[in-house]
């Protein structure tokens, strides 16, 4: 199983004035961070997109090719990239460069979208959320497979034989969906034949995912696709520390008000610590604390899913610098050291 990291980079909001930390100094600190994980032996970094205020980084391209250089072995993933409101040329020539500096490590991972602001942003509509991600996977997916492209749909100017270059290493991206927990976006993963991650986040109880896990396995079987190329992932929030109760106590205030902001546009109720101890709890998908209860929760969650791919997502909420760089170290030395021997056993 891969073991991996993901950040959004996200901005420290001061809760009295509401002011916003600079977004060059939160870049600079993710490269250290990122260039640290590489160090410490973590398998995968991957980095979000987003258009809002309190988060730096709308483009992960440009992150994970500054990245590239930095770092020697990490593999290198958007986490997501918001294909319905992106142009598949681009992205695609974006990645392939990003995989040409690393010497093939990059990927791509495709999302809808969780949120919104990408598509008034570049001139989508939302109401054709859904067809524009179907048209736009097919035209990315039929790009990693062909250099020279005929195409025509309802959302992009036509393209008669057109190449698009550069082409990755091997001349082939590995493309994986991310889905929230729609069966459409399951089923879909499993017909095509494309690994799959699963965002389980915010102490939701780690079993609620289970039918969903078995539903793409089915799927994918069912369309006849190489079971040895099979893979699954998930992704949730997590901080690592020393102890265990001081580092939930520092990152429960930060992770509450980053919750409440997201949820103020959703008509969530206000996230309460009986729901973040909950979800610190061997049933629940967030993990903060110790080394220890990180390593058993991740064995569970394996255990539980079949997943070949688990992916902690470290800096929602803006924890600072200094936390993020020591549960990095926690996260390479201690956890996943300990997590790859239970599984070689």
């Amino acid at each position: 199983m891969e073991l991996g990291i993901s950040m959004f980079g996200d901005l420290h909001v001061d809760p009295a004035t509401g002011k916003i930390e600079p977004a060059q100094q939160r870049l600079k600190e993710l490269m250290e961070e990122i260039k640290l994980a590489d160090e410490v032996g973590i398998d995968l970094l991957g980095i979000g997109e987003h258009h809002r205020p309190e988060y730096a980084v709308p483009s992960p391209e440009i992150i994970l090719a500054a990245a590239a250089v930095i770092t020697k072995r990490i593999k290198l993933s958007s986490s997501v990239t918001v294909l319905s409101s992106s142009d598949p040329v681009k992205l695609y020539q974006n990645f392939a460069m990003v995989d040409l500096l690393s010497g093939g490590r990059a990927e791509l991972m495709a999302g809808r979208g969780s949120f919104t602001e990408s598509f008034p942003l570049f001139g989508y509509n939302l109401q054709d959320y859904g067809a524009l991600f179907e048209e736009k996977l097919n035209l990315l997916l039929e790009i990693n497979q062909e250099e020279t492209i005929n195409w025509q749909g309802r959302f992009r100017a036509s393209l008669k034989d057109q190449q698009v270059l550069p082409r990755a290493v091997n001349n082939k991206l590995t493309v994986w969906i991310a889905a929230g927990g729609t069966p459409e976006s399951v089923v879909r993963a499993g017909r095509l034949g494309l690994p799959l991650v699963f965002a389980i986040v915010a102490g939701t109880p780690l079993e609620r995912f289970k039918p969903l896990y078995d539903l793409y396995k089915e799927t994918y079987k069912e369309f006849g696709h190489n079971m040895s190329k099979f893979q699954v992932g998930m992704f949730s929030h997590g901080l690592f520390g020393q102890d265990a109760k001081v580092t939930a106590d520092y990152y429960y205030p930060l992770y509450a008000a980053q919750m409440d902001r997201i949820g103020r546009t959703r008509g969530w109720f206000p996230f309460q610590r009986e729901q973040y101890d909950f979800g610190r709890s061997k049933a629940g998908a967030l993990f903060v604390g110790d080394a220890e209860a990180a390593i058993d929760k991740i064995l569970y969650a394996q255990e539980l899913y079949g997943i070949t791919r688990f992916s902690a997502h470290l800096d929602v909420g803006a924890p600072d610098h200094h936390h993020l760089m020591k549960a990095i170290e926690i996260y390479g030395t201690k956890i996943a050291p300990k997590v790859r021997e239970a599984l070689n056993k």
